[in-house]
C-alpha cells in the first residue's frame, strides 16, 4: 500500500537503511585496496544470487521465469549492472564524501523523469525550485575539488563522474521497477533479477580494468565485503521503499558524508 505520509515503521526502516548504506560506501572504499572494483562488485552480485534465491524460496516466492518478463528483467540487470560499476569505480577514484553526495543526487533525475512519464508525480513550483537548487547543488559537488589526498587532480573528476553515471543507473533501476511489468512481482523478485543479470556482466567486464586482486595490502575488511550476504542492504532497501512515499524516500544521504569523517578521522584526504 503506497503511503504519502512518513510513519513510525517507515522512519525505522530508512533509518536503518541509511546506517547500512553509510556502512556499506565505507566497506567498498576500503575492500577496493585489496581487490579489483569492477571484480568485487560482480562477485558481490555473484554471491547474492545464493542468497537471494535462497530467500525467495523459504518465503515460496520463486518466480516463474516467462518470456513476458524476459526483456524487462535483461533491462533492469543491465541498468543495475552500469550503476554499480560506476559505484564502485566512482570509490575507488575519488573520495566518499564526493561519490556520496553525487550519487545522491539520484531523487533529482529521479523527480525529472516522474514528471513527464509518472501519473501524479508532477513537479509543483515549489518542487521545481528545489529541483533548480538540486541542479546547482550537484555541479558544484562536482567541480569542487577539496581534501588534502585527492586535490583537483584528473583522477577525482573521473571518480566523480561515475558517482554521476551510477546516479543515473540507480534512477534507471527505480524507473524501470515501476513502469515495467516487474513492478508486479515485488521487490524481491526485482532484486533476483538485478543480480542475476548483473553478476556475469560485471565479471566479464572485470578483466578490462585490470588485475582482480593484489592491488595492495588487503584489509580486514576485503573478508567483511566478500562474506557479507550480497546485496541485502539493496533488499532491505526496497522494502523501505514500498513503506514509505517518494518524499521521504532519500533522506538517508546524510548518513554517508557523516559515516565517512567518522570512519576517515585522521585521513581527510578520502573525505
Amino acid at each position: 500500500m503506497r503511503k504519502d505520509r512518513l510513519d513510525g515503521i517507515g522512519f525505522s526502516a530508512l533509518l536503518a537503511v541509511s546506517l547500512l548504506l553509510a556502512a556499506n560506501q565505507i566497506i567498498i572504499k576500503e575492500v577496493n585496496s585489496g581487490l579489483q572494483p569492477v571484480f568485487f562488485a560482480g562477485a558481490r552480485s555473484a554471491l547474492a544470487v545464493v542468497f537471494v534465491w535462497l530467500w525467495l524460496k523459504y518465503r515460496g516466492l520463486l518466480p516463474k521465469f516467462r518470456r513476458a518478463d524476459l526483456a524487462p528483467g535483461l533491462l533492469i540487470g543491465t541498468m543495475f549492472a552500469g550503476e554499480f560499476l560506476c559505484l564502485f569505480m566512482a570509490l575507488d577514484l575519488t573520495s566518499v564524501g564526493h561519490a556520496s553526495l553525487i550519487m545522491y543526487s539520484m531523487p533529482l533525475w529521479m523527480a525529472i523523469l516522474a514528471h513527464f512519464f509518472l501519473p501524479g508525480e508532477g513537479m509543483t513550483p515549489l518542487r521545481s525550485l528545489g529541483l533548480v537548487l538540486a541542479f546547482l547543488g550537484t555541479g558544484w559537488a562536482i567541480l569542487s575539488k577539496t581534501g588534502a589526498g585527492t586535490g583537483a587532480g584528473t583522477a577525482t573528476l573521473t571518480g566523480d563522474l561515475f558517482a554521476l553515471g551510477a546516479a543515473w543507473g540507480w534512477t534507471g533501476t527505480a524507473f524501470l521497477a515501476r513502469v515495467t511489468r516487474l513492478r508486479e512481482a515485488g521487490p524481491e523478485v526485482q532484486l533476483f533479477w538485478m543480480v542475476l543479470i548483473s553478476a556475469p556482466i560485471l565479471l566479464l567486464a572485470a578483466p578490462f580494468f585490470g588485475p582482480l586482486a593484489a592491488r595492495g595490502s588487503a584489509d580486514p575488511l576485503v573478508l567483511a565485503g566478500l562474506s557479507s550476504l550480497g546485496r541485502r542492504r539493496r533488499w532491505v532497501h526496497f522494502l523501505a521503499l514500498a513503506a514509505v512515499g517518494l518524499p521521504h524516500r532519500h533522506r538517508r544521504q546524510l548518513f554517508l558524508p557523516v559515516a565517512g569523517v567518522c570512519h576517515f578521522t585522521g585521513r581527510p584526504d578520502l573525505w
